[in-house]
């Protein structure tokens, strides 16, 4: 009877594994999986119609006169809803299809992914050009009884009640000042959760407003209702979103959150080291461009703990592939495996310099070169693990083999000698990693505009732009970051506006497992 709980504890343990292997594909050929590709697609084009019927029903039914004239705008915004609605049919089909494990051509998704974004700039345009028509075109009450009485809303976005009747006005007319009206209602779904409705007012704004001085915090609000959202589809968006913000407003003072956003969009879809890092990869590659770009950033502090946590995943990998390789070498003798594995902890020396397993890479390293009959290069990175790291486990196997080697055993270096190894992590938390499949990183969970959990008493940036008509105060406006991109700015490019400061401080980098023994 003692045994009985272990045993179901290694029970349950192996069903879970098997369950994780399942759930969470191992690597993955693209960026993106194909029911990603499709999903994002999906939202757009949805979004996209939603706009368009609001603008088209604020317009009201057309005469016979202007039915026949193409450049009524009420045709040509239903030109437009064709278009969409057509390749929204073929998006879904497509995920049907997939459903369904039915075969089908996969280079037609780069075809629908290239006319998706074509008709997002055909609809925006659009959507400008039949302001005009619609300024004033308010819905009368007569109209707006029958509405409520017929249960019609826009799309089913907007549910039931008197909000329902605003929003389908506000978005489907033109009015001075109702763009600040948006923007605040706008604001108030999104921190409601409602980010469908959020994004709907805020590219309202963008599609309809174009000199609105709001103008460019809602595109970069459209950016955190996907940030927040934090979904896998909507964290592509987010990335997409924030980097297109970027393009127009490169030199903006809030140009280096949203880079960092950016970076955090990937960093929230890394999985464990031992599966794709694809995402770790993006998020390295951004924050060292953001680092590049704006060297003088009050967000260095953070970025750089964001880079020592995405590089120790991307060193784990390294360590994990290394480790597989120098193992087959005993089933499939030297060569091949022993190589590399010597390439891939070479890697890591390089290029991650603050991996927390930099002992063991150090050991494995000094190994194959040993095993490869090279001493002199085996002593180097042996004696460099016991100046470096005195308390390693493997220093007395280091000194061993320097002694077998003939070479000098070093002074530890006097400011390393409280440095510790890597803390263990216990079998349920590394049970609880597997299962979730997600890499145990420190990210802010906050937008550059919208807080995810806003404190009482405490304004966000959104907040202060609504109070100021979308200006924010010059005693929160900071320097815009020095870039060393040749970029051009956009003519659009808007005043000052703050830096956010993250409160949340950057964790430590998790400790890894510990390695197993080396083969003699």
């Amino acid at each position: 009877m003692r045994y009985r709980f272990p045993i179901q504890l290694v029970i349950c343990a192996a069903l879970i594994f098997a369950v994780a292997g399942s759930a969470w594909p191992q690597g993955a050929s693209s960026d993106l999986s194909t029911g990603q590709r499709i999903d994002v697609m999906r939202s757009k084009l949805e979004a996209m119609r939603r706009s368009l019927s609001s603008a088209i029903a604020s317009l009201g039914a057309a005469n016979d006169k202007e039915k026949k004239n193409l450049d009524d705008p009420r045709q040509r915004l239903r030109s437009l809803d064709k278009e969409v609605s057509s390749i929204l049919f073929e998006v879904n089909d497509i995920r049907a299809k997939q459903e369904r494990s039915d075969k089908y051509d996969h280079t037609i998704l780069d075809r629908l992914e290239t006319s998706v974004t074509e008709v997002n700039t055909k609809v925006e345009a659009g959507l400008q050009s039949t302001a005009g028509a619609r300024t004033g075109a308010a819905v009368s009450s007569g109209s707006s009884s029958n509405k409520k009485k017929k249960g019609g809303h826009l799309f089913g976005l907007f549910g039931g009640g008197g909000s329902n009747d605003k929003y389908e006005e506000l978005t489907g007319t033109v009015a001075a000042g109702r763009d600040r009206v948006l923007f605040e209602e706008a604001a108030k779904e999104v921190r409601k959760g409602n980010h469908e409705t959020g994004r709907l007012l805020f590219s309202t704004i963008v599609n309809t407003y174009p000199d609105s001085a709001f103008l460019p915090l809602a595109k970069l609000a459209i950016a955190d209702s996907f940030y927040l959202e934090g979904t896998s589809s909507s964290l592509i968006q987010a990335a997409q979103a924030y980097q297109d913000w970027l393009t127009f407003f490169p030199t903006d003072p809030l140009a280096d959150d949203a880079m960092l956003k950016v970076a955090e969009s990937e960093m929230r879809q890394m999985g464990l080291s031992d599966r794709d890092i694809s995402h770790a990869r993006k998020a390295e590659q951004r924050l060292k461009a953001l680092l590049q770009q704006y060297p003088e950033t009050k967000l260095r502090p953070i970025v750089e703990d964001r880079l020592r946590e995405t590089q120790e995943s991307l060193a784990m990998h390294n360590l994990g592939v290394a480790r597989f390789y120098y193992e087959a070498r005993y089933n499939k003798g030297r060569g091949t495996g022993l190589k590399g594995s010597q390439s891939r902890l070479k890697e890591i020396i390089d290029k991650y310099p603050n991996f927390s397993l930099r002992d063991e890479v150090l050991f494995r390293l000094a190994t194959t070169y040993q095993l490869e009959e090279e001493p002199d290069e085996a002593a180097k990175y042996y004696q460099e693990l016991l100046r470096n790291f005195p308390n390693s486990d493997y220093g007395e196997k280091a000194k061993e083999q320097l002694s077998i080697i003939g070479a000098p055993i070093p002074e530890p270096n006097p400011a390393r000698k409280n440095v510790m190894p890597a803390e263990k992590s216990g079998f349920m938390g590394n049970l609880m990693q597997q299962v979730s499949g997600r890499a145990d990183i420190t990210v802010n969970g906050d937008g550059v505009l919208i807080s995810k959990d806003k404190k009482e008493g405490t304004n966000d940036l959104i907040d202060e732009a609504v109070k100021n008509n979308g200006q924010l105060p010059t005693n929160l406006t900071p320097m815009a970051p020095v870039q060393r991109s040749t970029r051009p700015a956009s003519s659009n490019q808007r005043p000052q506006a703050p830096v956010k400061n993250p409160a949340q401080p950057a964790g430590s980098t998790p400790a890894a497992t510990p390695p197993p023994g080396i083969k003699p």
